[in-house]
């Protein structure tokens, strides 16, 4: 969405292929971080977007075996805004969708699901999709797979992939927030526990970590005793973990990190997901493809508009992403193969008393692993080695951007 309005902006024609009728489906990538409220600002609409109902994390704190623990914080960032926003991915996703729409090139067609390359020679030049009305052919310069980890692109381009495994899976549940429960840590730890709670007004939306593949032996033991762990975790809960009345309530996130040795391949690009399936730690995911969107859009703007997209141009966007994405990749396996597999286990008492010990006495660590997630490697809307890629909104005023080399 955020690539085919970039572009469009641009004067390229875009149409962007939606499964769904609509954006209200259950998501976890609802942390927007300061890169993509940064994006926001370089297009004059960060007021609007802001005026999106939300909630704000500007530092994260941990509960690690009883203790308070500092964590990453955001205020000294060098963004506009210095914080994580918490808000809902359809509403995220219907900002993007008005803001498009406004470009005269930008379409987005619902309900269709790409289930076919169309070739020409040894070049992707299109898709096929499957729609309530029939089946949709579109020839296109260039296709672009963000659809995710589970992406039909990438495995209709039989892109080559590597897989990095993952020691956990995530199970996700909503619980009831009370006003007097005010501002909890993000993550409780115990020695063979883990928590996430995230605040989004008037609920808990809650990750509880367990072993990979291990969620048939949880069923067996039965909810009672995920609702007792969730308490023991977090007694202010209270009886809302009551709440979880059936598996129903309950969200199977199955973790897993790989990315494609090769994004993309003569008339197809990957990105987001597609490229690069992240952890949930730090919840980075859809702030790595919207960076991606944005380098795409800065390289590949001009030559889409001459339609000379060659396969150097599209080879360039994996030379600028890449490093930021490993980069992100290799902090996330560490602290799933030194801390979270360990804690899941029973045997987390060590690594999270050495993890307290960096966090209280190493404020470059909490700036660094607040950089990391927050920002990374972050895209400007700049010029790409073609000129200049991306104008600026007619109806606000920009900032001065410079062109970096």
């Amino acid at each position: 969405m955020v690539l085919g309005w970039l572009l469009a902006r641009t004067g390229v024609d875009v149409i962007v292929l939606e499964k769904h009728a609509d954006f209200l489906r259950d998501f976890r990538g609802d942390t927007v971080h300061p890169s993509t409220l940064e994006l926001m600002h370089e297009l004059g609409v960060l007021d609007e977007f802001l005026r999106v109902p939300h909630t704000r994390m500007d530092h994260l704190d941990f509960n690690i075996l009883g203790e308070r623990v500092p964590g990453p914080d955001f205020r000294r960032i060098a963004t506009h805004c210095k914080f994580i926003a918490l808000m809902p991915q359809w509403d995220f996703l219907e900002f993007v969708r008005r803001q498009a729409s406004r470009e005269a090139g930008f379409q987005l067609i619902q309900q269709a699901t790409a289930v076919e390359l169309v070739r020409d020679t040894e070049r992707v030049a299109g898709v096929i999709a499957t729609t309530p009305t029939g089946r949709l052919e579109i020839r296109a310069d260039l296709v672009v797979g963000a659809d995710g980890r589970h992406s039909t692109v990438r495995e209709l381009a039989a892109l080559p992939r590597r897989d990095f495994g993952a020691p956990i899976d995530v199970l996700w549940m909503r619980l009831l927030r009370e006003p007097s429960d005010g501002e909890q840590v993000l993550g409780i730890l115990a020695e063979d526990k883990f928590l996430v709670m995230l605040n989004r007004g008037d609920y808990w939306q809650c990750a509880f970590l367990i072993e990979k593949g291990g969620i048939d032996r949880m069923k067996q033991r039965g909810l009672p005793a995920l609702r007792q762990a969730l308490r023991s975790l977090a007694p202010f809960l209270g009886d809302r973990v009551e709440q979880l009345t059936t598996w129903d309530d309950v969200k199977l996130l199955p973790v897993r990190v790989d990315r494609l040795e090769r994004w993309w391949s003569a008339g197809l690009l990957c990105i987001g997901d597609a490229a690069h399936a992240m952890s949930p730690i730090g919840g980075v995911g859809i702030n790595l493809a919207i960076q991606d969107a944005i380098a795409a859009a800065n390289l590949l703007a001009q030559p889409l508009r001459d339609r000379t997209v060659t396969t150097s141009d599209l080879a360039a966007v994996q030379a600028r992403r890449e490093p930021p994405t490993r980069k992100t990749q290799a902090l996330q396996i560490a602290i799933q193969s030194q801390v979270l597999e360990r804690t899941i286990a029973g045997r987390g008492r060590r690594p999270l008393q050495i993890a307290t010990f960096l966090l209280r006495h190493l404020a470059p660590l909490r700036r660094y692993i607040a950089r990391t997630l927050a920002v990374g490697q972050l895209e400007h809307l700049t010029a790409g080695p073609h000129g200049p890629s991306i104008p600026p909104l007619a109806r606000s005023p920009q900032p001065e951007i410079a062109p970096r080399p």
